[in-house]
């Protein structure tokens, strides 16, 4: 899977954070045609995004673009936009089968009537509300473009009429749940946003308990979060060490057929192997 470390906001509604969006050094930018758009200022937004994307050059940054929700008046009218346009994916808000299917449609339409590849833009699947949740399986396999499922904090705690908190307790079931799903499929799991973005402590917790839970990366409010998500998802060089004197050893032990031998103490199998190499691929 290509690097999704961080995804970084950036408001569809904001010229010069769109012209500007590929200097983040985020491995990804979000164009967001929804939220933080204004009901009257949607038309334009989406104007100066597809014109951005058609114009500017963003270097290696992924660009995704989130449109509005498909049933709603600009969901269509955003999807058949910024396909035109081609962006890496397209993510879609407030998922459900049927706006991945939806959405699926209109992209192969295009992609048919431009002549290009069937595909190429993919589908990110922002799951934020119970129903979300509950049926994520099922939406992911609405259509084969899905290759990334992203965890609505804000939007999903507001469903479940609970409080969103700091240490983020109240997702762990959710957190657990999604990355499974991602891990089972092989997709990218991308974390919810850290909404205080002056609690640089409260990320850096955040962060970790996503990591624990399997997050294959965060989504960021910010750019002065994307440098403490790259740090958090990029291994320590102890780690690399270790899992360097794994592999090597893994393979010096093939020679012997051995398939279970000890490494300073511990015991080395397939699975201990298996992570060791995993850990490798990504700084690899």
């Amino acid at each position: 899977m290509s690097k999704r470390r961080s995804l970084l906001f950036i408001p569809g509604n904001s010229p010069g954070m769109v012209q500007n969006a590929g200097v983040f050094d985020a491995d990804s930018v979000i164009f967001d045609l929804e939220d933080a758009v204004s009901v009257d200022e949607k038309d334009a937004a989406r104007d100066l995004v597809c014109s951005a994307l058609e114009g500017l050059d963003f270097g290696e940054t992924e660009k995704i673009v989130r449109i509005n929700p498909m049933d709603t008046v600009w969901g269509k009218i955003d999807a058949e936009a910024v396909a035109k346009v081609k962006p890496h994916a397209i993510l879609v808000p407030k998922a459900t089968e049927e706006a991945v299917v939806a959405c699926d449609e209109i992209l192969s339409h295009i992609e048919n009537e431009q002549k290009w590849t069937q595909g190429e833009i993919q589908l990110i699947a922002l799951i934020e509300t119970a129903y979300g949740v509950e049926f994520s399986s099922s939406i992911v396999n609405a259509s084969s473009r899905v290759n990334g499922v992203l965890l609505g904090g804000e939007d999903f705690t507001a469903d479940m009429e609970i409080e969103r908190t700091r240490h983020g307790e109240e997702l762990s079931f959710v957190r657990r749940r999604l990355s499974t799903l991602c891990k089972a499929r092989k997709l990218h799991f991308i974390d919810t946003p850290f909404a205080d973005v002056n609690d640089l402590e409260g990320l850096r917790l955040d962060l970790k308990t996503a990591i624990e839970m399997g997050a294959t990366g965060k989504a960021a409010i910010n750019p002065r979060q994307v440098e403490e998500i790259h740090k958090a998802f990029t291994p320590d060089l102890k780690s690399v060490q270790w899992a360097q004197e794994v592999v090597d050893a893994w393979d010096e032990a093939q020679l012997s057929n051995k398939g279970v031998f000890s490494l300073h103490g511990k015991m080395i199998d397939a699975p201990v192997y298996n992570r060791a190499k995993k850990l490798l691929d990504k700084i690899g």
